[in-house]
């Protein structure tokens, strides 16, 4: 790497790991910020329902944003609106501002994070440097999102939930000082012209199916909310397909989505995310309710497991070099479903911690040693003028998945906890069943993905 690839890839790994971070720095805090701004039970979700809302229904927008009017213009917009709402955030004394912050950093992650990984891959280029460069994003993601969880129990209770928000304005602000003399702008050369149509229905669509999602958890599924926004995710989502089809400049062109390295990349990483996401919620729940561990001690098991998640990252340019994309996806996501079925097969009450921290950090290793992968294969083959819309549809699977994972799974384990009540079985061993028939579906969607994703991919190898 030069001098300059160098201090590009320090600042954009920066961002992406405050962005990752920010994603979990809020959790521990939900419930003291709930008490203190006097946040009715059933708004408290809004606290996180409204960034992932936003973040995961602008994302592919924002990406083809960053392709028509400059993606290091619309980084430095993101990571300035992060920093305000940041601010506004800290500094919040009523519910419905603090609500429209986490509105304006869930916006500030759709415009950063797909010009961020759009200017990664556009500073380097295919093959091994750019590996190198995702494998090092692939570990900022998922460190800042471990860092993120430990960090914001620690702010909370040593100084204040309002630090969750404020630790971002000078992280911000020194990105936006460094980031004009260390990234070249790029775009494309093709005239700017924006798909409305395809925007409103794609980014409709993805609230929907978010929203309905992060419902389901405490409404049911059979709620008339739930099954109305999933249908009009439906609906919006096919006709955003119908459109593109047409449009003389569509938002997202037909031809990347169905390239199979796209399709079957993102594929591959939805699964990974989602239950990876799922699979924290699960084993929090578990270590406290049921082996009866501390916060505390969860949260430093979770630091164990991000050091593992960290060496996959590192590790996984590494794979992909020797074994290619196709085949480090299909290894990431047999790791990563070790974690899942490992915890399934061999948990109950009495389990050691050493054995939860062995099996979750072998899926811990495999997923990350996945997302990289993910990214690796939606990105390759396209030519330079396509990178900010792949970036963009990997970094909304990122997204999407992050915002649902935790309620799919939720409302499946929390389904079989009430049943298992509802048999006068003790809250322990109740919780424990249904975790543990959440975690086995966790790990068989992982497994049917790996099957998909060998196959398909396997198929366009052997055509190549």
């Amino acid at each position: 790497m030069t001098t300059r690839q160098r201090t590009a890839l320090l600042l954009l790994l920066g961002s992406t790991f405050l962005l990752a971070a920010d994603l979990s720095l809020l959790n521990v805090a939900i419930p003291l910020i709930g008490e203190q701004l006097r946040f009715s039970v059933d708004n408290l979700q809004w606290i996180a329902t409204s960034f992932a809302l936003t973040a995961a229904g602008f994302t592919l927008f924002f990406g083809r944003i960053a392709d028509l009017f400059g993606r290091r213009l619309l980084f430095l917009l993101g990571m300035a609106l992060l920093a305000v709402s940041s601010l506004v955030g800290g500094l919040a004394d009523d519910p419905a501002v603090l609500i429209w912050a986490r509105v304006g950093q869930g916006v500030a992650t759709a415009m950063s994070a797909p010009a961020a990984l759009a200017l990664l891959t556009i500073t380097f280029p295919e093959g091994p440097l750019r590996s190198r460069a995702l494998g090092a994003n692939g570990a900022m993601v998922s460190a800042g999102f471990t860092v993120g969880a430990v960090l914001g129990g620690l702010l909370t209770d040593l100084l204040s939930w309002r630090w969750a928000f404020l630790i971002n304005v000078p992280i911000g602000a020194l990105i936006l000082l460094l980031a004009p003399f260390a990234l070249a702008e790029s775009k494309t050369a093709a005239r700017a012209r924006i798909d409305v149509a395809g925007a409103v229905t794609v980014c409709g669509g993805l609230v929907a199916l978010v929203y309905g999602v992060s419902r389901a958890g405490d409404l049911g599924w059979a709620s008339p909310v739930v099954l109305g926004c999933l249908a009009a995710a439906v609906v919006l989502l096919v006709a955003f397909w119908m459109i593109e089809l047409r449009s003389a400049a569509p938002l997202a062109s037909v031809w990347i989505m169905r390239k199979p390295t796209v399709r079957w990349g993102n594929l591959g990483g939805l699964a990974a995310i989602t239950m990876q996401t799922a699979v924290i919620f699960l084993v929090t729940l578990y270590l406290q309710e049921v082996a009866g561990h501390s916060p505390m001690t969860t949260g430093l098991a979770f630091g164990v497991v991000g050091v593992a998640a960290f060496l996959g990252g590192v590790t996984a340019p590494r794979l992909i070099g020797r074994f290619g994309y196709r085949r480090s996806l299909v290894i990431g996501l047999a790791l990563q479903a070790v974690g899942p079925a490992g915890l399934f097969l061999f948990t109950d009450a009495r389990t050691s911690l050493t054995l939860v921290l062995v099996v979750l950090s072998i899926g811990a290793f495999g997923h990350v040693t996945a997302v990289v992968s993910y990214m690796v294969t939606g990105t390759s083959g396209l030519p330079g003028q396509e990178q900010g819309l792949a970036a963009g549809l990997a970094t909304m699977t990122q997204q999407v998945a992050l915002a649902v994972g935790i309620p799919v799974m939720s409302a499946v384990a929390v389904g079989r906890i009430h049943q298992l009540e509802a048999d006068r079985l003790p809250t322990a061993e109740a919780v424990l069943g249904g975790v543990h028939l959440a975690l086995g579906i966790d790990a068989a969607i992982v497994l049917v993905a790996l099957v998909l994703v060998a196959t398909f991919l396997r198929r366009r190898a052997q055509a190549e």
